[in-house]
């Protein structure tokens, strides 16, 4: 047996546990997809429990346990940020405290009381924020050698890393530290526009498109010092996280014009305008550091991580700018993604065993496809014992035709095939499908299935090879993290006239049809893609998923289907069976699809002692 080890990311928002073996990444998951609470930034047993399963191991087998994070590190800047912050800095430290002296400064002894061991190695061992970050990105990466950006809200002081990885050798030489952040920025501009902080950012950069940066000035004037570096340094007389009592101050407001949003509230032309704003703002950093990096480093190529790398607005930015021949991006951006970082450290860092990869130049991340899978027969057992009428059908041809044909008439379809996935994208596992050619689709699946705001857009996911022929874009991006321009030719004019007289009503430009695809083109026309290849299980393809889309295009001529996450407002990803059956019973969709079951809902008997989602699920 080789080395095996746990990597866990816990007690700030989306816990997860990563599992690696000899270098081959098996399992990672994040703990919101067992307990059903999204962001669950609690002490992930459920996912650990998952990880040693899928590796068929006890836990006392693992040679290795790391922690994503530094706790005394981060526990420095609480106090520090207590002292700065007087008065009112007691009651942020009283706050943060309650975390920091709970699970996370004692992590050797909870993962002793969860676990039974502290695996080979006798103790946790504890990674640094963004190191961990960094390795989630360059160690699966298809890269030999490359630059590294990691930005997010804060680790334990970092706030932006640049760094470069070559071989097995990963380093960090240069960072931005806390209180001046551009995740913590975005996420004020998030808060004041009524969204939920650590969840309604890409809510934000989805809204953008519909407004204009007027304030993109006001930001640089007031807010935020950019050096030509892409270096920034905030003027935190305008916000409140330094004590804690919130994202934003009062001279924030009263430089934009009032009060915030209200959450639920009606989004005005502002909050449209602020959007844009912030953006443009956030794309320009992101592209004066990647230059910066370039000329540093003269690496080639580009890996990111961190929540910012989730922007998939500005990451499209970069990949069209040039300024690197090639970026890859973790999937799982985001704390989760830390988890997996850790995990590799150990790996490639501390016993040196040498790196994996998929064949050709593929990456080693396995499609992101890390998390359970159910068995044909654990479904019909399930479906059994509860009387769900189903019909199983095992000829894969006959199923996909009868799929296809179903979302060529208009159907929402619900669809679970295979391994779960790791990270906040859908990529064909536990996805909501349609038809991107039916000018209903966007508005249906926003007001019937997701219940979520109606500016919304949807991704679509297109054969890799016909990618060129939709959009502005021929390349890979196989984890739905890249936005680029719809092909010009299937673009139609829009009626803005009212919308730019100051109607501030977003129905009437997103319900007029951008393109000959509605449903994926966002009000800019762009859309962000999911390229769907021909690889195998192995080597990080989805084959079922891309035999969907070929026998879309087969019925419709169409090689692109609407991919979004299966799961409503405030609820995670569906992971089992069951939580996709109850999805699916919640909303308006058609058909579900369970492997080879296939389930209409028009045949389905109402759902017993159900409560409603909505007071199941915060919204975020």
């Amino acid at each position: 047996m080789g080395k095996i080890s746990l990597g866990i990311s816990s007690d700030y928002h989306d816990s997860a546990a990563a599992l690696v073996r000899d270098g081959q990444i098996v399992a990672a998951a994040q703990e919101e997809r067992f307990t059903r609470k999204k962001h669950d930034p609690s002490f992930p047993v459920n996912a650990i429990n998952y990880c040693l399963e899928e590796c068929f191991i006890d836990a006392s087998e693992l040679d290795a346990i790391v922690f994503y994070d530094n706790p005394l590190m981060t526990f420095d800047r609480v106090v520090q940020n207590a002292r700065a912050g007087g008065a009112q800095g007691r009651d942020f430290f009283a706050k943060a405290a309650g975390s920091l002296l709970g699970d996370k400064i004692w992590v050797n002894e909870h993962v002793q009381r969860a676990l039974g061991t502290l695996g080979r190695e006798g103790r946790v061992l504890f990674a640094e924020h963004h190191m961990a970050h960094a390795a989630s990105a360059f160690y699966p990466s298809p890269f030999d050698s490359a630059a590294v950006l990691t930005i997010d809200g804060v680790g334990e002081w970092a706030t932006t890393s640049l760094g470069a990885g070559n071989g097995r050798s990963l380093e960090l030489f240069a960072q931005i530290d806390y209180p001046h952040s551009l995740g913590l920025l975005y996420s004020a501009f998030t808060a004041f526009c009524g969204f939920k902080v650590n969840s309604g950012e890409y809510k934000l950069m989805g809204l953008a498109p519909n407004g204009r940066p007027t304030y993109a000035d006001q930001i640089r004037e007031h807010l935020i010092d950019i050096r030509a570096d892409g270096s920034y340094r905030l003027d935190m007389t305008y916000f409140g996280y330094l004590d804690g009592a919130a994202m934003f101050g009062p001279l924030f407001a009263h430089l934009f014009g009032g009060p915030a949003r209200l959450p639920e509230s009606p989004i005005t032309r502002r909050e449209m305008d602020l959007a844009a704003s912030i953006q443009k703002v956030t794309e320009e950093i992101v592209l004066d550091t990647a230059r910066y990096l370039r000329r540093t480093t003269g690496e080639k190529n580009l890996v990111l991580a961190g929540g910012v790398a989730l922007n998939c607005v500005a990451n499209g930015k970069l990949a069209a700018s040039g300024i690197f021949d090639r970026i890859w991006i973790q999937p799982a951006a985001g704390d989760a993604g830390g988890s997996l970082g850790s995990a590799l450290l150990a790996q490639h860092a501390y016993w040196d065993v040498p790196r994996t990869r998929g064949t050709g130049a593929g990456d080693a991340q396995r499609g992101s496809y890390l998390g359970p899978r159910y068995s044909s027969e654990e479904i019909a057992a399930f479906l059994d014992r509860k009387g769900y009428p189903y019909r199983r059908i095992v000829d894969q041809t006959e199923r996909l035709t009868l799929v296809a044909e179903s979302l060529a008439k208009g159907n929402i379809v619900g669809w679970m095939s295979g391994r779960m996935e790791f990270g906040p994208r859908s990529l064909g596992a536990r996805s909501i499908l349609g038809d991107p050619r039916n000018p209903r689709t966007q508005a249906s699946m926003n007001l019937k299935i997701k219940y979520r705001e109606s500016f919304r857009p949807f991704a679509p996911a297109v054969l890799r090879e016909k990618c060129s022929a939709y959009f502005e874009f021929d390349d890979d991006s196989p984890y739905m993290l890249l936005v680029a321009p719809v092909k010009k030719a299937l673009c139609k004019p829009m009626d803005l006239a009212a919308f730019d007289n100051g109607d501030d009503d977003m129905m009437g430009v997103n319900n007029q049809p951008r393109s000959d695809l509605p449903a994926i083109t966002h009000v800019d026309y762009s859309a962000r893609i999911q390229t769907v290849d021909c690889k195998s299980v192995e080597n990080g393809g989805h084959p079922e998923f891309r035999s969907l889309l070929e026998a879309f295009e087969q019925v419709t001529g169409c090689p692109v289907l609407v991919n979004t996450s299966f799961n409503v407002r405030g609820e995670p990803i569906v992971c089992s069976p069951q939580d996709a059956y109850r999805c699916f019973m919640r909303t308006e969709m058609d058909l579900l699809v369970l492997e080879d079951m296939i389930l209409w809902r028009s045949e389905q008997p109402p759902l017993k002692d159900d409560d409603d989602w909505r007071k199941t699920y915060e919204l975020d």
